[in-house]
């Protein structure tokens, strides 16, 4: 009785902990993604999670191994069922990548071509930066691939973000 009440806790204890490690690296990103619309309510929720998710991450991979070696102690034979620990494991250091640094990076050589030569949508957006009598463009849905596009404007050096 005793070592089925340690092996429901265990499997508990291990669930529990892949559901926070998961939900603490998978959620963000599924929430802050380009093209996509976020409400503000769970953008909110997006950000808090990326906050807090190396603790959680931590802290549940602190409390899967403990679970691990009770349910290996009540069912030593079955240790397959128990890889979720390991997976919990693993989400820590992952939770501590910024994904979003790795998807994008500066635009470091913009290209560009005269206004004329352009095609764009009639409800496309840009940003628009004018110096003087010198002006460039950069079109949101270009800028999102990168989030920075990093230009000369003359002989100012500027950077156009989104």
């Amino acid at each position: 009785m005793m070592r089925q009440m340690s092996r429901r806790a265990s499997i508990l204890i291990l669930l529990a902990c892949l559901a926070v490690s998961s939900i603490s690296v998978i959620y963000p990103m599924y929430v802050i993604r380009p093209f996509r619309a976020q409400g503000a309510r769970e953008l909110a929720i997006a950000l808090v999670v990326m906050r807090w998710r190396a603790a959680a991450t931590v802290i549940s991979a602190i409390a899967a191994l403990p679970a691990l070696v009770g349910f290996w102690r009540a069912e030593p034979g079955r240790w397959r069922r128990a890889l979720g620990a390991v997976f919990v494991c693993l989400l820590a250091p992952l939770a501590r990548v910024n994904i979003y640094e790795l998807m994008f990076h500066p635009d470091e050589q913009p290209s560009f071509r005269e206004a004329s030569a352009v095609k764009l949508d009639r409800d496309e957006k840009v940003i628009a930066v004018k110096i003087g009598s010198l002006a460039r463009a950069y079109p949101i849905r270009n800028i999102s691939y990168h989030h920075v596009i990093n230009d000369v404007l003359g002989r100012v050096g500027i950077v156009a973000t989104y």
